[in-house]
């Protein structure tokens, strides 16, 4: 048999600079390098799979990381410029009729009514009772926060869990003035908190697909599952360009290309909350756009690290996809955890109300990230007034909301956060609710859309369609197609693992301890070929270990000739390059 191998990968949608493309050519060649090793002159055929497959390839934590790097006040921030920031309009633009209602809500509500809506607590922390005692605004389940801690809850459970919590805030018997609660969740990729929702690649693989229209069909569907489980709102699209592929949210990231983020920004918002008449109708949801501002920019790429790259590029780079966001139409977007030059952007006034607010044209609200605030100098979990009047609307407080209640409305009635700042904010929220319609809408049980199928047959195509447009050839000289009657060996850990395929923010925070129990209907890597060589009458080897696991150990020689064995009687190997679980600041106090 002649010699010949080949490489051929499937990558990401854009390379960093000089240095990634340096760095992925050494890891090439090591693994060239081990299979010629190992193969002598049987034919080889090294394969990459797509990152939209397995999101943890190419993520590298951070060592030695210094996490949170917020040392400064808002006043220590270098000068923002506020007029060089990109002008934005929402079409949606401003209605004097929800304006007038908005200013009869705010004139009959107490402190304590307004602040609640500006609290929003996990459903675990706290009960169908409170929301009324509270007058709670909107609640969340975070990542794996299942009803009843059941994975495999159905959509019956999850309308269940969220049914009380709405009655009780439209409750007249205990509810002075009715506001209606809304409910979020972390839909990244797919309703993906749900058992048995359609999964879709993570943003790093769609960004390889350049497919704008693809992208709106993605959120379309999400939208249509969220709704079917009684919930209102996606915690998603995450536009961050992520300029350093040692961030472990890399895989969250579209590409680095800010033109990439821009265009998928619209198209995902377009998506999930709708446009023109179908603007957050029965089918959509309020999208989220996160997190503003620079995520992707950390210096050594720690995650919630500081960013220390000039206004121009936070503007250039960063800010691409937001004013693309703001012009679709996004009625919320995210404060990120990052500091930038040393001042948390939970905490940058500037940037949030001025710019933000105010340049750029946003007339949504501003949610927190998760116990952010509680990582502001001077700020703990259940008191932070610094970051509600830098422009902060709702704090995402998931266990300590009620002494955050407590000590807002001291804060509010002793003056230290100003009346109008607070009824600014609730106006934002109230603004949005009522553009959602929610003020004239029946209970989530109650609603036409409520217990409609997921993960049904067309919306898995359209999940099936984005896999195969987000897959990268980077090489081929004469290998791919595979002939008929090859053997075919299968290599690497994530090659059978479905869980690895699925990544983060699948049924819990890390995905890392689903089992292939948790996908019905799902195929692995290794099924899926498996299935196609053996209808061409090939023959499909699998090894859980890959191609270099045991050399150099004599603890485990005889596994490795083992291998090598295996590895002879193939015509072709494809490897699935081995990632990590890591997914986001595992560990931190958040």
């Amino acid at each position: 048999m002649n010699e010949h191998k080949e490489v051929v990968g499937f990558g990401r949608s854009s390379w960093p600079a000089e240095e990634t493309l340096w760095a992925v050519s050494i890891a090439l060649g090591t693994l060239i390098a081990a299979a010629e090793s190992v193969f002598g002159s049987t034919t080889a055929l090294l394969v990459g799979i797509s990152l939209a497959m397995n999101p943890f390839c190419f993520q590298a934590k951070a060592r030695n990381a210094r996490l949170f790097g917020a040392t400064k006040s808002d006043n220590q921030a270098p000068l923002v410029h506020v007029s060089l920031w990109p002008e934005s309009k929402s079409p949606i633009g401003l209605d004097t009729k929800i304006e007038k209602r908005i200013d009869g809500l705010l004139k009959r509500m107490t402190v304590g009514e307004k602040v609640g809506q500006v609290i929003q607590p996990e459903w675990k922390s706290i009960s169908p009772a409170e929301v009324a005692q509270y007058h709670i605004g909107s609640i969340e389940n975070g990542g794996g926060a299942v009803p009843g801690g059941n994975k495999h809850s159905s959509v019956q459970d999850w309308v269940n869990l969220v049914e009380p919590y709405y009655d009780a805030s439209v409750d007249p018997a205990r509810n002075r003035v009715i506001i209606p609660l809304i409910w979020a969740s972390d839909a990244v990729h797919g309703h993906n908190n749900v058992y048995g929702a359609t999964l879709f690649p993570h943003n790093i693989g769609l960004g390889a697909a350049h497919d704008r229209d693809l992208i709106r069909r993605i959120g379309e569907v999400t939208a249509a599952e969220m709704r079917s489980t009684g919930m209102d709102w996606s915690f998603a699209p995450t536009i961050a360009v992520a300029r350093d592929d040692r961030w472990g949210r890399t895989y969250e990231s579209y590409s680095e290309d800010p033109k990439i983020a821009a265009q998928y920004a619209a198209a995902i918002v377009e998506g999930l909350e709708g446009s023109g008449s179908t603007f957050l109708d029965k089918d959509h949801v309020i999208s989220t756009a996160k997190h503003f501002l620079g995520d992707g920019s950390t210096d050594g790429g720690r995650d919630q690290g500081d960013s220390l790259v000039s206004e121009a590029d936070l503007i250039r780079l960063h800010a691409a996809g937001y004013t693309q966001a703001i012009d679709a139409g996004t009625q919320s977007i995210m404060a990120s955890y990052n500091s930038w030059h040393g001042v948390k952007m939970h905490a940058n006034k500037v940037l949030m109300t001025e710019v933000l607010k105010g340049q750029m044209g946003f007339d949504g609200f501003v949610i927190g990230d998760w116990n952010a605030h509680g990582q502001i100098p001077g700020c703990t979990k259940a008191d932070c007034v610094q970051v509600f009047n830098a422009g902060v609307d709702i704090f995402n407080a998931p266990q300590d909301w009620k002494a955050l209640y407590a000590n807002l409305v001291r804060e509010v009635n002793d003056g230290t956060i100003p009346k109008a700042r607070l009824d600014d904010a609730v106006r934002r929220i109230l603004r949005v609710k009522m553009r959602m319609g929610v003020f004239d809408e029946s209970a989530p049980d109650k609603r036409l859309n409520t217990y409609l199928p997921i993960g049904t047959p067309g919306h898995r195509a359209v999940a099936r369609q984005a896999v195969r447009e987000s897959l990268v050839l980077l090489k081929n000289d004469g290998v791919l197609p595979i002939k008929p009657n090859a053997t075919v060996l299968i290599a690497g850990d994530g090659a059978d693992n479905i869980a690895m395929q699925a990544g983060g923010w699948t049924l819990s925070w890390q995905g890392a301890d689903n089992g292939p129990n948790d996908f019905p209907g799902a195929t692995s890597i290794y099924q899926g070929l498996k299935a196609e060589i053996d209808a061409d009458g090939g023959r499909a080897l699998f090894s859980f270990r890959g191609v270099a696991t045991g050399f150099g150990r004599r603890t485990r020689r005889r596994r490795a000739d083992r291998q090598i064995r295996l590895y002879r009687q193939a015509q072709f190997l494809l490897a699935q390059t081995p990632g990590s679980d890591t997914v986001e600041c595992r560990g931190c106090d958040l």
